[in-house]
């Protein structure tokens, strides 16, 4: 396993490296939970300054994101679509970089020590499955080179679900 501390130098080459090491880890598998799960703890484990990364699944029957698998402490179970960060990404179906969850309307504080957030929806066939979710302690953690190499991972992880 490697983290993004190895590859300081070029963060891009340790996504790519990251996303190689998510197809191989999924591949032949098709139970969605399993490969959310598998794909959670990668993540994890890659991060660094990260306190949270797990998935919101989209329960249809209530129009509301449910929680899915996950790395970090408890967190908030249900979140209506339109409400918090999570919420609003899977509403409008576009990426959120938080730089400070304090300053964001709406946000949804599940753990205290969170500071900044970045949201990913999970968009398949023009359907939205559910959103990732990884929050930092740190203000500021995300960047654009996290939002197009955690894209570039969902699109992989898409072909999973």
């Amino acid at each position: 396993m490697f983290s993004v501390q190895q590859y300081s130098t070029d963060r891009n080459e340790a996504y790519s490296l990251l996303i190689k090491q998510l197809s191989a880890l999924l591949e032949g598998e098709t139970n969605a939970t399993a490969n959310l799960a598998n794909a959670s703890a990668l993540l994890n484990q890659f991060l660094d300054r990260v306190n949270w990364v797990g998935f919101y699944t989209l329960e249809e029957e209530s129009n509301q994101l449910v929680l899915g698998p996950f790395q970090g402490l408890p967190a908030c179970v249900r979140i209506p679509l339109g409400r918090g960060v999570c919420g609003t990404s899977a509403q409008t179906l576009e990426t959120l970089v938080v730089k400070d969850v304090h300053e964001f309307p709406g946000h949804i504080a599940c753990d205290a020590a969170s500071q900044s957030e970045i949201v990913l929806p999970l968009v398949k066939d023009g359907k939205l499955l559910g959103v990732l979710d990884i929050d930092s302690p740190e203000k500021a953690r995300f960047d654009e080179i996290d939002q197009e190499n955690l894209e570039k991972f969902c699109e992989v992880l898409l072909r999973y679900l």
